[in-house]
């Protein structure tokens, strides 16, 4: 569990209950200074229900680094004020504050600075961005000179994106920031030397490195080495050459030494993942350099160099392999793509309280929101400040099509679908545009098409993109709960929509349901362009299903022109049917108990009730 929540007063406790619905993993605890300090060090989250001075001294002796120390939030237990108290950028302090805020309608407190004058965070850019920050020391220094300037000047090596506030320059003598895996920016630089700014006189002050994620350690090593040894080595190596060790990436080695305890080690202490390649696939890398007692062993021509290349990408080393002791360690350099990021979210029926709290904040954490407007319009409160795109009803393959298209320029784009994404929604159309787009790809480069003319080609591929799904409570469940449990035994989900399946098909899989009694829910039951579909599948279910078998007709399920009808199947067209309403039939033992439909699963056979 990432968040415990610490009271103190039957009201806090309330209050705590109440966040619960925000946090549902949450673990809430009556406060006590041993509990915080025993539970310091394992979450990610501490809110604490009380007063802030309590919190201060509690938590005073337990801190130690802006990395590593967990958010803390302090609430008075009106839930009127949310307190930003501790580890606002990196440990996520704020963004928790202005979530709890905005959940309890209160109002979010924030001091630290670049939020206050409406800039971006170095820090949360740092981390946004895979960057690791190397002198932090120094980091308020530069953070003062940003926020007194209005604007932050960097020098970066890598293609990166900036905000608007993030200057570009050319010159790193002008640099608040280095982007850079160079240990030292100025060595060897014609422009400037190391000993000639000992003093600081010819560059500014203080300058904040950061350091991409860009460098593939190619290891080759004999058995049983140790994890100190590899580890020297490739410092040694990168020390050598100029570069910095936070800019590792990962390690990349033969299959046959994936296992080395050592080497497994090495890279479990810092977090880096071991690629491996067989023997074969190391040796389809050309213009390397064989060794006979590397073949003789593990019948590559190389190890290290190789591996680097693969790992890579890279047509080239960046530092050709280096043997110390009993590692050999060659390094590539990573061409980083700023990946853009594709959320199909899920929305649930429609208000703010049935989405997910992880649904929720994959929104907001978009820059672009692409959807359907009737369901845009039912989550302004998240897409306040945003870029929308918005489209009709029948335009499924624009909205997804723009949106894979906006996401492919590095931008975090949200799809919203209603009900669940994966459910006659939108997941499998975004899915079908970049495979059909993908195989455009491979049909233009086996057709040997010239890079000129292939350059201007969309490049949608799925692996251009970080693409996730986040599901939603779909119109089954809503529809269900409302009726009681009518699924609660084997049931089918059919749509009476013809626009995208021929009508011949979706009868035989009505017939097929109603036949092995499924209970069925019908989606898009009835519309102005097809009003017999629903009699159609009525009159089937009525060749395998009694006339008094239940039936529930729910409309708009948890909106606010909710409607819930149990029915039967004889009666059932006697009631409104429309695109916003399912249909559930039940199979030969639903039966009807007080105001609920229920489907029994069979526990009576098993159980005395």
């Amino acid at each position: 569990m990432s968040t415990v929540i610490f009271y103190i007063t039957e009201n806090g406790l309330n209050l705590a209950k109440r966040l619960r619905r925000l946090y549902p993993e949450a673990r809430i605890e009556k406060f006590n200074s041993n509990e915080v300090s025993d539970l310091w060090d394992k979450h990610k989250n501490l809110i604490f229900i009380m007063a802030a001075g309590i919190v201060v001294r509690t938590i005073a002796p337990l801190i130690k680094n802006k990395k590593t120390d967990p958010a803390v939030v302090v609430l008075d237990e009106t839930g009127k004020y949310a307190i930003s108290l501790l580890s606002g950028h990196i440990g996520g302090a704020n963004d928790l504050a202005k979530d709890i805020a905005e959940f309890l309608k209160g109002e979010a407190v924030i001091t630290t600075a670049s939020d206050v004058n409406n800039l971006t965070a170095i820090d949360i850019w740092a981390n946004e961005n895979n960057l690791s920050i190397e002198n932090m020391e120094i980091m308020p220094h530069v953070a003062t000179r940003y926020i007194n300037n209005g604007a932050l000047r960097i020098y970066s090596e890598i293609e990166i994106a900036l905000p608007d506030e993030f200057l570009r320059v050319n010159d790193p003598r002008f640099a608040d920031v280095f982007v850079t895996n160079k240990k030292d920016i100025y060595l060897k630089n014609p422009q400037c030397s190391s000993a000639e700014c000992s003093t600081g006189s010819c560059h500014v002050k203080e300058q904040l490195y950061l350091r991409p994620k860009n460098l593939i350690a190619g290891i080759g090593c004999n058995s049983n080495t140790s994890s100190d040894e590899m580890e020297d080595a490739v410092r040694t190596v990168l020390d050598e050459n100029n570069l910095s060790f936070l800019a590792i990436h990962s390690i990349a080695t033969i299959y046959i030494k994936g296992n080395e305890q050592g080497l497994k080690a090495f890279a479990e202490k810092y977090n880096l993942k071991i690629n491996t390649f067989t023997a074969d696939e190391l040796n389809t890398v050309e213009g390397i350099l064989k060794s006979d007692a590397v073949f003789k062993a593990t019948g590559a021509n190389a190890v290290s160099e190789p591996a680097a290349l693969l790992a890579s990408g890279a047509s080239e080393l960046l530092i050709p392999k280096h043997k110390r002791g009993n590692v050999t360690v060659a390094i590539a350099e990573q061409r980083l793509e700023q990946k853009g990021k594709l959320y199909i979210v899920g929305t649930g029926p429609g208000g703010i309280e049935h989405i997910t709290p992880y649904a929720q904040k994959a929104i907001k954490n978009s820059d672009v929101i692409v959807g359907y407007g009737t369901y845009l319009d039912l989550i302004q409160e998240l897409t306040e400040g945003k870029e929308v795109v918005s489209t009709g009803m029948t335009k499924e393959v624009d909205r997804c099509k723009k949106a894979v298209e906006l996401a492919t320029t590095g931008k975090t784009v949200a799809v919203i679908s209603g009900g669940d994404p994966g459910i006659y929604a939108m997941a499998g159309l975004v899915f079908e545009i970049l495979r059909e787009e993908d195989q455009k790809i491979r049909r233009s480069e086996d057709e040997q098409i010239t890079e000129e003319k292939t350059s201007v080609l969309p490049r949608f591929c799925a692996s251009a993109l970080d693409i996730e799904v986040i599901p939603g409570i779909s119109a089954l469940n809503a529809c269900a709960a409302r009726l009681g449990a009518p699924l609660m035994h084997d049931f089918a989900a059919i749509s009476l929509s013809d626009r995208l399946t021929p009508w011949e098909l979706i009868e035989k899989r009505l017939a097929a349901a109603a036949s092995a009694d499924f209970v069925t829910i019908l989606y898009n039951p009835k519309s102005m362009g097809r009003p017999e579909h629903i009699n159609n599948a009525r009159a089937i279910f009525l060749k395998h299903r009694s006339t008094e078998t239940p039936v529930g007709i729910v409309k708009g399920a948890m909106r606010e022109n909710e409607s819930i009808i149990i029915t039967n199947l004889r009666d059932m067209l006697n009631y409104d049917i429309d695109m916003q309403t399912a249909v559930i039939i039940g199979n030969s033992r639903t039966f009807v108990f007080d105001k609920w439909m229920i489907t029994p699963r069979g526990y009576e056979n098993k159980y005395e009730f």
